[in-house]
Formats: C-alpha cells, sequence, structure tokens
C-alpha cells in the first residue's frame, strides 16, 4: 500500500530529523554557539564508523560505543579552547551569536578538508544490516529501522537527563537565563561547555547510525546542517519536543511528495513547510520552551 509504505518511510526518515536536531538545539538553546559546522561533524563521525567498519571489521553498533565518547571529549576540548575567548569578550548571548556563526563558518572548511585528505571525494556506503524485513505488509531495510530505535532511544535518554538529573536541570536553567542562574550558583560555562559536548555526542552518534544505510560523500555536511537547522526553527529554539514533533513532520512531508507527486520536489516541499510554519507561528511550534 503506497500510503502505508510512504508513512513508515516518512517515520523512520523523521526519527534520524529529530536526533540531529537535538544536538544542534542544545548547542545553541544552552550555549547560544550557533555551529555551521554541526553536518561536518555528522559527516566525520560517518566516516570514521566507515573506516572502522571496512578496515577493521568493527560493527557500526560498537562504533556507537566508541565514537560519541570520544566526539563528548573533542567538542569539550574545542569548546574549552577556541569558544571559550569568543564567550569571555563578548559581551551579549547576541554578540556570541554572531562571533560563533564566524568562527563556525572557518571551522567548517577545516573539517571538510581534513575528511576530504583523509577519505576522498567519492560517495561511500556500506550497507550494514540491509536485510528487508516486512511491517504491517510493507518491507523495510533492517538498517533504518535499527537506526529509528537508536534514535527514539538516545532522545529519550537526553530528555530523561535535562528533566530527571540535577546537572540536567542546571543546563535547563541556564538555557532560559544565565544571569539568573548565576545567582544560584551555577556555573554557566560549565553548564555551556557540557552542552556543546552533548551536542557533539548527538551528532555524532547521528553520524554512526546515518552512515549505516545512506551514501555520504564529504560534501553533504551542508545538507545536514540545514536540515537540523530547519527543524530546530520549526520545533522552538531550545526545545526538543519541538525537534522530535518537527523531525517527524519534515520526514512525513518528505515521503509523502517523494511517493506521490516527484521525488525530485522534496526539497521545495521543505522550503515550503518551513517558510509556511514561520509565517503562522514565528517562535516554532513549541515556542523556545527550554530543553
Amino acid at each position: 500500500m503506497p500510503l502505508l509504505d510512504a508513512l513508515l518511510n516518512g517515520l523512520t526518515l523523521g526519527g534520524m530529523y529529530a536526533l540531529i536536531a537535538m544536538g544542534l538545539g542544545l548547542q545553541y538553546g544552552v550555549a547560544r554557539i550557533m555551529n555551521l559546522a554541526y553536518g561536518q561533524f555528522l559527516i566525520a563521525s560517518a566516516f570514521a564508523a566507515f573506516w572502522l567498519f571496512a578496515r577493521h571489521g568493527l560493527s557500526p553498533l560498537l562504533s556507537l560505543l566508541l565514537l560519541p565518547p570520544l566526539a563528548f571529549a573533542c567538542n569539550w576540548l574545542l569548546y574549552r579552547i577556541l569558544l571559550m575567548p569568543l564567550v569571555r569578550r563578548a559581551k551579549s548571548r547576541s554578540a556570541l551569536e554572531v562571533d560563533s556563526i564566524l568562527l563556525s563558518f572557518g571551522l567548517l572548511f577545516v573539517i571538510e578538508g581534513l575528511v576530504l585528505a583523509l577519505f576522498g571525494g567519492n560517495y561511500v556506503n556500506y550497507a550494514y544490516l540491509g536485510q528487508v524485513v516486512v511491517v504491517l505488509g510493507t518491507p523495510l531495510a533492517l538498517n533504518r529501522l535499527l537506526a529509528l530505535g537508536f534514535a527514539l532511544l538516545l532522545g529519550s535518554l537526553l530528555y530523561a537527563f535535562l528533566h530527571r538529573s540535577r546537572y540536567g536541570t542546571a543546563l535547563r536553567a541556564v538555557s532560559v537565563s544565565p544571569q539568573a542562574a548565576q545567582l544560584v550558583a551555577i556555573d554557566v560555562r560549565a553548564a555551556a561547555a557540557m552542552a556543546f559536548a552533548l551536542g557533539g555526542t548527538m551528532v555524532a552518534a547521528s553520524g554512526v547510525l546515518v552512515s549505516m544505510f545512506l551514501t555520504f560523500n564529504v560534501s553533504m555536511g551542508v545538507v545536514f546542517t540545514m536540515k537540523a537547522l530547519i527543524v530546530v526553527i520549526m520545533g522552538g529554539v531550545g526545545s526538543l519536543a519541538g525537534c522530535l514533533v518537527a523531525g517527524l513532520v519534515l520526514g512525513l512531508t518528505e515521503s509523502l511528495v517523494a511517493t506521490f507527486i516527484a521525488p525530485g520536489l522534496t526539497l521545495v516541499a521543505t522550503f515550503a513547510l518551513f517558510l509556511g510554519l514561520l509565517m503562522l507561528r514565528p517562535t516554532g511550534l513549541f515556542k523556545g520552551a527550554a530543553a
């Protein structure tokens, strides 16, 4: 049934969009870093998973235990070394946003150049767990279902951390008001570094999952950054629930358009949906609720 096929494919696609956008939403919502190199981190993680699988036979599922913690450490150091000087000199959060856009724009080319030098510019894929399973009479690739399951699991863990732990509560407080957070002895800069590193962890996990079923190359990072930005803005900046809903809406829209109209019009549908929503709700679906 074409409609059921489109809905199931849209849900798997939307789940990945939501997971990718959650990390960017966390980095911007708490640390106020607009990371334009976000998609390049995803592609770098995808290439790392590909290299570990092709060269050393390491399962991408095991890479999920290795690469996200490594990305956490790298992003924490990145924030402390490169971004902290911007934080110290910024007179307002708006000034920090502008400075971070300029820095991450340069970082985009650095990461892309490094990945290009290491892996070349060709498209690669390795189709891990590409067997077809039938769900409600619709054939779906096992790797896509697995990616959707991990996306839901990781998103749930992040939500529980932010809403059920003291440190998560501190991150949400910084997201709402850094000045007020300081009054209750929250180390705002440490919280921002933690949020930026957690965002890097989420995008690294996304890169590993995407690499299992998608053909990718070094230049696709910009596409993922653009999709993540659209989902974050549609959902409401700083809202994880908004990221989930907006990601699913975007995935379903693209799948339905590709199935019933034309695959070449999915990008048009994406921007039409984005612009239409901004006209009706400029603050997003969840009005920027904190985390």
